[in-house]
């Protein structure tokens, strides 16, 4: 019965067309280490390059998960490259001839860092491309996660979108791109000859990896592939001309921040932290980061710096006070503004609505409202940029 149930889920595979090699996924060696149990769990392993289609890994477990008598599917995601790891278990042959399926049609993005053959030379890093379309193109960024800096992005976004301007977030944060969800789309993009067409919600255009591979796909990759990805985002996404484009960086200091600030010209970059003195210490050597790469930091925001209570409005300093107003005065620049805890902040980054859509008139909407103003009149102009819209 077992082997029946690998014969199947052989055939399905043998309809899924690698657009890169030119045949199916089998024959393309894209796919190792098939297993099947007697009641019904298949796993396999997909290997995949910079060149292959991301989207061919959500293709090819739609196809397994098809198969009459599959109950489970687990499917990992390697580097191509470790195809010739000693003792690794051949690829199946195709047990049926016919001919392959159709290419899943989405954009081929990097999924896994395949490793250099040759060791690029030391200062051959490219000079970064301008992308006037884009306008004026900033970071937010945070030196630790939990701060809400993904939650101040969208809402940034959306306030300046809401004022007039074309705006667009590119999700940078690869290992947790949480665009998505907070903005409340998520389906796969569509391609139009080779330019990758944003989706849109609340006014701002949104691309982000998350549109991409799977939910539960881990994001292990290196420098190169953060680099193309993020180079992908900027140039192949037909974002049309925009104000402002926003970048959701993941936390830290790491490739992603190299890899924006080396692919185009940043314009500015917004620096998120609690009161916490943790949170305070780690977004000053992410402040330092930027300024040590040439990108001006416009200011400071400080998320949760208090919790209003909802009977008598008394503010409660849950994590300290004054951190962001003494990261400012440390880095000599200004806090562009202090944004109240609430539970609809929350609620609505889960539910797909920024509090400045779900509760304009609550004290976190007024506050990331300023906020939006502050960057705007911050924002060095930029050649080509239509109007700022604040």
């Amino acid at each position: 019965m077992a082997q029946n149930l690998q014969e199947r889920v052989v055939n399905a595979l043998s309809s899924i067309a690698s657009p890169r090699a030119g045949t199916d996924v089998l024959n393309a060696a894209m796919v190792r280490d098939l297993a099947t149990t007697v009641d019904g769990k298949v796993r396999l392993t997909v290997l995949l390059s910079p060149a292959d289609d991301a989207t061919i890994v959500r293709d090819i477990r739609q196809a397994v998960e098809r198969v009459e008598g599959v109950t489970d599917v687990r499917l990992d995601v390697k580097d191509s490259s470790e195809r010739a790891t000693a003792g690794a278990t051949p690829p199946p042959r195709s047990m049926a001839n016919a001919p392959g399926g159709a290419p899943s049609g989405g954009r081929s993005l990097p999924v896994m860092d395949a490793a250099p053959r040759t060791q690029a030379p030391r200062g051959s890093v490219p000079a970064p491309v301008a992308y006037p379309k884009l306008g004026r193109i900033i970071a937010v960024s945070s030196g630790k996660g939990g701060v809400g800096k993904s939650t101040v992005c969208v809402n940034l976004a959306v306030s300046l979108a809401r004022s007039g301007a074309k705006v667009g977030i590119l999700d940078a944060d690869i290992y947790g791109p949480n665009i998505p969800r907070m903005m409340g789309v998520n389906e796969a993009p569509r391609v139009i000859g080779d330019r990758i067409i944003p989706l849109e919600a609340h006014g701002v255009k949104v691309m982000s990896l998350g549109f991409i591979i799977e939910r539960d796909q881990p994001a292990i990759w290196r420098g190169p592939i953060v680099m193309k990805i993020i180079t992908q985002f900027l140039g192949d996404v037909d974002w049309g001309q925009l104000d402002y484009l926003l970048v959701d960086m993941p936390p830290g200091t790491g490739d992603a921040q190299l890899s924006l600030v080396q692919a185009t010209n940043v314009h500015g970059a917004i620096i998120v932290t609690t009161p916490q003195e943790v949170s305070v210490g780690d977004a000053l050597r992410g402040a330092k980061m930027f300024q040590r790469v040439g990108v001006p930091v416009l200011g400071i925001v400080e998320n949760m710096s208090w919790l209003e209570c909802p009977h008598c409005g008394k503010p409660t300093a849950l994590f300290g006070s004054g951190g962001g107003q003494r990261l400012a005065d440390e880095l000599e620049l200004p806090l562009l503004g202090q944004i109240p805890l609430a539970p609809n902040v929350a609620q609505g980054g889960d539910t797909g609505a920024p509090i400045v859509v779900a509760d304009p008139r609550s004290a976190p909407a007024a506050a990331l409202g300023r906020i939006a103003v502050a960057v705007a009149a911050g924002a060095p102009a930029v050649a080509g940029a239509g109007s700022p819209g604040l």
